[in-house]
């Protein structure tokens, strides 16, 4: 079997997810050639990979340049780059894994769908829930008939307030006008689930929500502009929440090799040593979200940043019964009205073979086995013409909440997308 070859534009967090996650198939899939505009990213990416220095580019637009590197391109840049990147690599002949969000704006999410489709690539969207172990022993509960016919959904995501602080307030999704609505930018992965699952049309939808705290106005007393130089104990002291990260998820944002000194160097040096309290951030802080479907099915979704951890929430009531479950916690419940309550464990294995629960690794090897022709279920494979409803869902929540929650029909707001 021919190896399947990717090369990688962007090399920060998610870049270097892909890569290693890539690197676990060493026999069906290789990294060929990578970009970052910071050479220590690209140095860092390096040392696992073992890539001549030709194959390493200081830019997406200068691997982009070359000659078709690879039989797919994964693009990890930042949002607003999206639309640019993905379809110059479309027209290279690429096939693409595309990191969620599509792109930060709704025309341009429909302009990559349409490159594709015109130009006859495949494109993978990163909605790496459906591939999490939690969300497809759902989706098989439902396919089976469990509890009957769906009537209503509420799913929370509990951003966690430390994370909140870290990609939202202080991080690259901080300012929906440098990047994207935070439903968007957070949640698209939710609303997918939420049409996966129900797998009707959505009809309607209504959205409320704000930036409620994350303000100067709300900032303690006598607190400094920066963390390392201020005398208030917070929960959201960044030397603190960082140093205590070493060397895992989020130091290794601020540096690819987190030690203390790095980290520290940062938080003197970028956004994320600033207060929360004190930077220019406009995304939500929580929201709420409100479906209506075609078989008469209604949906809430929950979104906020005052929780003490980061995970997610669901529970499905259908007319026989309810499926029900958090996904840090690895386990479904489902009980059938009048019966006895089931427990299904998730195996731990699966679930924690990679982030998100397992949806990271679970998304490249079905990318791998997709693009190799391997035969398995592929109704859940994220392909972008399944995943654009998402986004659009996606922003005609956020219509609707800065237009004071009005009503949005949701068959015409994407109609507006063909006009």
């Amino acid at each position: 079997m021919k190896k399947l070859t990717f090369a990688i534009l962007g090399m920060g967090n998610r870049g270097t997810v892909y890569a290693k996650n890539i690197c676990n198939y060493p026999d069906r899939a290789q990294v060929v050639a990578i970009s970052d505009t910071r050479r220590v990213r690209l140095d860092s990416a390096n040392k696992f990979l073992q890539l001549d220095e030709s194959r390493l580019f200081a830019s997406a637009e200068q691997l982009l340049e070359q000659p078709k590197l690879a039989d797919m391109m994964v693009v990890a840049t930042q949002d607003a780059q999206h639309k640019d990147h993905a379809i110059r690599a479309l027209e290279k002949g690429y096939d693409l894994i595309l990191e969620k969000p599509i792109s930060n704006r709704l025309q341009d999410v429909a302009d990559i769908a349409d490159a594709a489709k015109k130009l006859g690539r495949t494109v993978f969207v990163s909605h790496v829930l459906r591939y999490t172990p939690f969300y497809r022993q759902i989706k098989e509960l439902l396919q089976q008939g469990t509890v009957g016919r769906i009537m209503a959904v509420e799913a929370c995501e509990y951003v966690g307030y430390y994370h909140q602080a870290h990609s939202f307030v202080r991080g690259n999704w901080h300012n929906s006008e440098q990047c994207c609505p935070m439903i968007l930018a957070k949640s698209c992965h939710d609303m997918d689930i939420l049409l996966w699952l129900i797998d009707e049309p959505c009809l309607r939808v209504n959205s409320f929500g704000d930036l409620s705290y994350f303000k100067r106005e709300n900032a303690p007393a006598d607190s400094a502009e920066r963390c390392r130089d201020c005398k208030v104990a917070c929960p959201y002291n960044a030397q603190e929440f960082y140093l205590k990260s070493i060397p895992g998820w989020p130091a290794n944002v601020l540096h690819p090799e987190p030690n203390e000194q790095n980290i520290l160097k940062a938080l003197d040096e970028t956004d994320y040593g600033r207060c929360v309290f004190k930077m220019d951030n406009d995304v939500v802080d929580h929201q709420t979200c409100n479906m209506q479907f075609a078989n008469g099915a209604v949906a809430t979704f929950h979104m906020s940043a005052f929780n003490n951890k980061w995970t997610r929430y669901i529970r499905i009531m259908g007319t026989e019964g309810e499926i029900w479950g958090t996904m840090g916690d690895n386990k479904v419940h489902w009980q059938r009205f009048g019966e006895q309550e089931h427990t299904i464990e998730l195996n731990a294995e699966q679930v924690n073979a990679s982030g998100h629960s397992g949806g990271d690794s679970g998304l490249v090897y079905d990318v791998i086995r997709y693009m190799q022709g391997e035969e398995f279920d592929t109704s859940s494979v994220t392909l972008i013409e399944r995943s654009v409803d998402s986004h659009y869902l996606a922003f005609a929540c956020e219509h609707s909440r800065l237009h004071d929650g009005s009503l949005v029909d949701f068959g015409e707001y994407k109609k507006q997308l063909s006009k």
